[in-house]
C-alpha cells in the first residue's frame, strides 16, 4: 500500500531545506546556487505537500508539514547557524511533536 506519510515525511524535509537555502542567499548575496536551490526546493515540497493531501486530510497534513518543518529548522538553525535555543523553546517544540504524533494517531 502507498504511503501518503512518507511523502509527507519527505515533504517536511524539503521545507526545512527549503528555510535553510533561504538562510544561505542571505549568507551568499550575489551567489546563484542558492536561489536556484530555494526555487527547485519550493517546486519540490509544494508538489510533495499536495500529493500527501490526496491520502491525508487538509488539516491532518499541513499542521504536520508547518509543525514538524518549524521544529527541524529551529534545531538545524541551531546546529548549522549558531541559532540560540532557550529551555522554553525546546520545551515548546516537544508539545509541538507531540501535537503532531496525536494529529497522525487519531487520523485515520
Amino acid at each position: 500500500m502507498f504511503s501518503y506519510w512518507l511523502v509527507l515525511a519527505v515533504a517536511v524535509v524539503t521545507e526545512i531545506l527549503w528555510a535553510m537555502s533561504l538562510k544561505l542567499i542571505q549568507q551568499q548575496p550575489g551567489q546563484w546556487w542558492p536561489i536556484a536551490a530555494s526555487v527547485c526546493l519550493t517546486a519540490v515540497n509544494m508538489t510533495l505537500l499536495s500529493f500527501a493531501m490526496r491520502g491525508i486530510p487538509v488539516g491532518v497534513a499541513y499542521a504536520v508539514w508547518t509543525g514538524l518543518g518549524a521544529v527541524g529548522v529551529a534545531i538545524f538553525g541551531a546546529v548549522y547557524f549558531g541559532d540560540n535555543l532557550n529551555a522554553g523553546q525546546i520545551a515548546s517544540m516537544a508539545l509541538v511533536i507531540i501535537g503532531v504524533v496525536g494529529m497522525k494517531l487519531t487520523t485515520t
